[in-house]
């Protein structure tokens, strides 16, 4: 009898856990309606979007430095159109992207850590506006590149992926960094900051499946070397499901890290062979993220307990040196493929 009870059990536990996964992305739909009171609109110019666009969503604040170059790199790969959430920014970046002809501005003086960091807002952008379209959902010290990307645009990637019946594409975050401290990687506003963040982590990645939603967890990098080594497992999460093919039931869990309906994490082979991947290029590390670690530990605004991670800020303010003798300068995709950390799974 033990056979049949524990298959028995084991039925009644999966099914239970689906019930609790269907609730939760009904509970993150509800919340994202709700949200849309929070939201007022600057410059809503989603009228100018077509059928088969391309559309980047994203929540900003104080972003005028790394904004002009990040606008440009996705017009270039072939996004029609930005949808963009500005949570009380107060350097100008609003007047900036309100000026920008291919960008939808909303903007709310509403926590973000409560709107579930700014997810709420972006859910409710993507029911209205992403329904039946290829989305991207970026943070915008994010590039997103991937094989060929200097090449082939966006509607040829999106084209491929709906041939291999694919709706979704993952790309891993790669923390860049300048290889003296952190205060001496200063750009202008516009200006590449690929220039100054060269170097990266090659190989320091550990890889985990979460059971309950399938996805694929990556941690490591220089954050996991320099800031977590006492504690890998609150070390930031590198992976990510930026590119997806949009419904309007679709949720975000956890910043876009993963996703529900469950299926939708299925962006890795599991029984051999791989499946294509991008790269987020992570320029977190300019200097202007010292005074900005100051401000956002006082702010307490990016992490759902903010206090652990106190001593995380304390270091970034203490403008550390990143680099390190197993460090890597950033090249070609074909390099980063070869190293394994993004790939062309049969795109050729």
């Amino acid at each position: 009898m033990a056979g049949p009870v524990q298959s028995l059990l084991a039925l009644m536990s999966s099914a239970g856990r689906a019930y609790g996964l269907r609730m939760r992305r009904r509970r993150n739909l509800w919340r994202a309606f709700r949200s849309r009171h929070a939201l007022r609109a600057v410059r809503d110019r989603s009228g100018a979007i077509r059928a088969g666009d391309i559309l980047c969503f994203m929540t900003v604040r104080n972003e005028t430095l790394r904004l002009p170059h990040f606008l440009d790199h996705h017009r270039r790969l072939g996004v029609s159109h930005f949808l963009i959430v500005d949570n009380d920014s107060t350097d100008g970046t609003r007047d900036y992207l309100a000026a920008q002809a291919d960008v939808s501005l909303w903007t709310t003086t509403a926590s973000y850590r409560q709107s579930r960091f700014g997810l709420d807002w972006v859910t409710w952008l993507q029911m209205r506006h992403g329904h039946g379209r290829w989305c991207l959902t970026l943070d915008a010290d994010e590039l997103l590149i991937y094989p060929y990307w200097q090449t082939r645009t966006l509607p040829a990637l999106t084209g491929w992926l709906a041939d291999q019946g694919l709706t979704a594409m993952a790309a891993m975050m790669l923390d860049l960094y300048p290889k003296g401290p952190l205060s001496q990687a200063q750009v202008a506003a516009g200006q590449d900051p690929l220039t100054v963040l060269r170097w990266f982590d090659a190989g320091n990645y550990g890889l985990r499946v979460q059971e309950n939603t399938g996805n694929l967890t990556i941690k490591g990098g220089p954050r996991a070397r320099m800031f977590f080594a006492d504690d890998p497992r609150r070390a930031p999460t590198m992976n990510k499901i930026p590119l997806v093919f949009w419904n309007r039931r679709y949720t975000y869990v956890n910043s876009t890290h993963d996703m529900l309906p469950p299926r939708m994490n299925a962006v890795f082979e599991q029984e051999g062979g791989e499946r294509i991947s991008g790269l987020l290029l992570h320029t977190k590390f300019l200097s202007e993220i010292i005074p900005k670690s100051a401000e956002e530990k006082d702010r307490q605004q990016h992490f759902s307990n903010s206090a652990l991670y106190d001593r995380y800020y304390e270091a970034v303010i203490d403008d550390p040196v990143l680099y390190s003798p197993g460090s890597e300068q950033l090249t070609s995709w074909r390099r980063l493929e070869a190293l394994g950390l993004m790939s062309r799974g049969g795109w050729v």
